[in-house]
């Protein structure tokens, strides 16, 4: 059985879209749990609302509605009460496609660890800036790297056995990706869809937010960032980006210099 995990904090306008699409996956035995942490909007109810359509569907729905915010909080409450063996952990605002869900059960149904994921699409933002940003971004060596599970990610359960609770820090899908070898990661062919956060001083706070999680990473789990197996950008490949997509590039490396010189919270910050 497949657990798919859904934390949600003030996610009323993305959730039904969210389970949605999870309750119109091909078949798939699974259940899905909508954690609503410190919500201040309708997120548990809307959340609620869907019981009946899941239940047609053949899925099983929980939603927890807990007083308090946190991420981190949020995963370990859903995972307290998964009956699944193997674990999906989604972000309230993703999309999957028909297929994802069958296909990360049947590849993570094997007895060694292993780490899945689909391929990820960018929504197509509403500001100029967002769209010259994420352009670039989806052409970088993460990005492009085998199932990246920026959003959306999962394990069986011998992967999930390699670590215990989710830690208090900003990047779990950092923390979670680099628990795996890059042979240990599979991206499975169908897509989901992800948004950017919208406007230059947004995209400034998230870029911050990303940096401090990886420093952060770096510095509480030393080692785990060897296991990155994303290939270098080079001069030669960065020439190219360049060349091909100016404005792209010259928009992120306004973000990238923005992060440098403004000072500003690095905690956590909503990615859209």
């Amino acid at each position: 059985m497949l657990s798919v995990i859904v934390p949600a904090s003030n996610e009323a306008g993305y959730i039904g879209a969210c389970l949605e699409s999870l309750l119109a996956s091909a078949p798939v035995r699974a259940e899905v749990i909508v954690v609503a942490n410190g919500c201040h909007d309708a997120t548990a109810s809307v959340a609620r609302s869907y019981a009946a359509q899941a239940e047609a569907a053949g899925w099983g729905l929980t939603v927890l509605d807990l007083p308090s915010g946190g991420k981190p909080g949020a995963l370990n409450a859903g995972d307290a009460v998964a009956r699944g063996r193997m674990r999906a952990y989604v972000d309230a605002d993703v999309r999957v496609s028909p297929a994802l869900m069958a296909q990360l059960a049947a590849a993570l149904d094997r007895d060694l660890p292993a780490y899945a994921s689909g391929r990820p699409q960018i929504t197509r933002a509403q500001s100029a800036v967002t769209r010259a940003y994420a352009r670039l971004w989806v052409k970088l060596p993460f990005a492009q790297s085998p199932a990246p599970g920026f959003g959306l990610f999962a394990v069986n359960a011998a992967g999930r056995a390699r670590w215990g609770a989710f830690p208090g820090i900003i990047s779990d899908d950092t923390f979670v990706r680099l628990q795996f070898d890059p042979a240990e990661r599979i991206e499975c062919p169908a897509i989901y869809t992800w948004p950017m956060i919208e406007g230059f001083g947004p995209l400034v706070r998230v870029r911050r937010r990303q940096n401090a999680g990886v420093a952060e990473i770096a510095r509480l789990h030393p080692g785990l960032l060897a296991r990155e197996g994303k290939p270098p950008l080079g001069l030669v490949r960065l020439a190219r980006l360049v060349f091909a997509d100016p404005v792209g590039f010259c928009t992120y490396a306004a973000v990238a210099l923005a992060v440098r010189v403004r000072r500003g919270d690095s905690g956590w910050t909503r990615g859209r």
